[in-house]
């Protein structure tokens, strides 16, 4: 049985590269999604209709279609819309972004809403601008509550990101999937790319509960 393994010397390099790119493609998406989730979320929650209505329309839309789907959106109208090809990773990296800032925004959104009306009633009667109370006031108090869902999100970006290996990017299931063809074995490879994926999620797991325990402590 063991000996079935023996293709890992072989291929062992492109499993690290699939690693790194997995890495690459959950952080950076897990990244400009924060981003993406901070602007639907504040759209969401504002007064005007039309940007409410264009965010929840949108994030509507991202929560109750796969994202396999999704990513053939993208790749298909990607090119299309920019007018040029656009590298597969690229395509990866803004499929990523697009579907997981839908449910950071609503980690955002629901973060916002737990904190006290009060705090933003009592900055805007001291005349504080409303960008500064979202970033200087509601923002940091309301990561201290989400850190852990937001944790969750980024190990679901690096479960997610298995599905780009469909547009041919060299990510773990990308390696897995180019070992089997090339060495006929079905199991042995996934069980490799089952064991990369559980390593990155585990570290994860740990750095975000340190991240916890020092806010918990800073607070």
């Amino acid at each position: 049985m063991f000996s079935n393994y023996s293709f890992i010397t072989e291929y062992w390099p492109l499993f690290m590269h699939g690693l790194v790119t997995t890495i690459e493609l959950a952080v950076i998406s897990i990244v400009l999604g924060l981003l993406l989730g901070i602007t639907l979320a504040v759209m969401k929650m504002s007064k005007a209709n039309l940007l409410s209505l264009i965010a929840k329309t949108y994030i509507g839309f991202i929560r109750n279609t796969p994202l396999l789907v999704q990513i053939y959106i993208v790749y298909i109208g990607l090119p299309q819309l920019l007018g040029f090809s656009v590298n597969d990773f690229v395509t990866g990296i803004v499929a990523l972004t697009l579907y997981s800032g839908a449910y950071i925004a609503e980690i955002i959104r629901s973060g916002i809403q737990s904190l006290p009306v009060g705090q933003t009633e009592a900055a805007e009667s001291l005349g504080i601008p409303s960008y500064r109370i979202l970033l200087n006031i509601i923002l940091p108090q309301a990561f201290k509550n989400i850190l852990p869902a937001l944790g969750n999100q980024l190990i679901g970006n690096v479960k997610d990101s298995s599905l780009v290996s469909v547009l041919g990017i060299t990510d773990i299931m990308f390696a897995a999937q180019t070992v089997r063809g090339s060495t006929a074995l079905g199991l042995e490879p996934m069980i490799i790319a089952s064991a990369l994926y559980l390593v990155i999620c585990l570290i994860l797991n740990q750095i975000l509960a340190l991240f916890e325990r020092r806010m918990r402590h800073d607070a």
